[in-house]
């Protein structure tokens, strides 16, 4: 089963059924399960989304973001869907927790907020500044209607500069010092980036009330919005900033689920999705 992640090759292999495969599977992520140590403790958890083949369908999935491992998956994004995956954790286990890191998403900061009491709920940087990119192109698609100088732009504001060719330097530097108003809402996304979070509490509110400022400063209605929902979850970005707590493991584990889901083609069950999911991902002693 390590040679590959695909249970089509594997059961060929081994001159299984694909349907002798997905059982082994099973019944192996089920007893490492059982086995898993309930005081293991997870300082730093993170509750992210999956998307499966069914459209707007999620799984949500809590990991340990300092291993990297994957700690439950269940089906759906809802309440009662992120109440289910966090009672997995035990009492012990969840009062140990410091800090929990989610997106935006109203179940995950209700389950943060019931679960993990003592916990800081952090919005990390890399579902922040998605929210940025997202308002920056918005402002472009808006602009480039009036301008042509702007056509073709839409992966100079997306890409990062470090990564530029000479041409796409040179294009971007022309657009970039012009009076766009995209290129106002590409700094003030950039200054956010640019954040560097690990700072007390005190310098912490101080840095994001100061990028605050100047975002608005900018008066783009596009960045307006995304400043009035962060200012909605200002707590959570604060103690993002100052924890430097972020799902950066999580985003990379989610890279590797979609590897998954890909070589499958993906999944019409949930629950065989899941078991994938924690075969590779949930460090399980599952040896018979």
């Amino acid at each position: 089963m390590s040679l590959t992640k695909s249970q089509s090759r594997t059961a060929k292999l081994l001159s299984l059924s694909h349907s002798q495969v997905s059982r082994i599977m099973h019944r192996s992520v089920s007893r490492g399960l059982e086995r898993r140590d309930k005081s293991d403790i997870y300082p730093h958890l993170s509750i992210d989304e999956k998307a499966t083949k069914k459209g707007h369908h999620y799984l949500s999935i809590l990991s340990d973001e300092r291993a990297g491992v994957v700690i439950e998956v269940v089906s759906g994004r809802t309440k009662k869907s992120v109440d289910d995956l966090c009672v997995k954790l035990s009492q012990k286990q969840r009062k140990s927790v410091k800090t929990v890191c989610t997106d935006m998403w109203d179940a995950y900061i209700y389950g943060a907020n019931k679960y993990f009491k003592e916990a800081k709920l952090c919005h990390d940087n890399f579902h922040l500044v998605g929210y940025l990119n997202k308002a920056v192109d918005k402002v472009r698609k808006r602009e480039v209607k009036t301008n042509d100088a702007l056509k073709k732009s839409k992966y100079l504001f997306l890409k990062d500069k470090m990564n530029f060719t000479n041409k796409q330097y040179i294009a971007f530097e022309a657009i970039s010092n012009a009076n766009y108003e995209v290129s106002r809402a590409w700094r003030v996304k950039e200054n956010f980036r640019d954040i560097a979070f690990r700072q007390n509490r005190l310098d912490a509110l101080a840095i994001y009330s100061f990028w605050r400022l100047d975002a608005q400063r900018a008066n783009i209605k596009e960045m307006n919005e995304v400043v009035e929902m962060f200012d909605r979850h200002q707590n959570g970005i604060v103690n993002a900033i100052e924890t430097g707590a972020s799902n950066a493991r999580a985003e990379r584990l989610n890279s590797s689920i979609q590897e998954i889901k890909t070589i499958a083609r993906g999944y019409r069950n949930d629950d065989n999705f899941r078991v994938a999911i924690l075969f590779f991902h949930g460090n399980l002693d599952m040896y018979p």
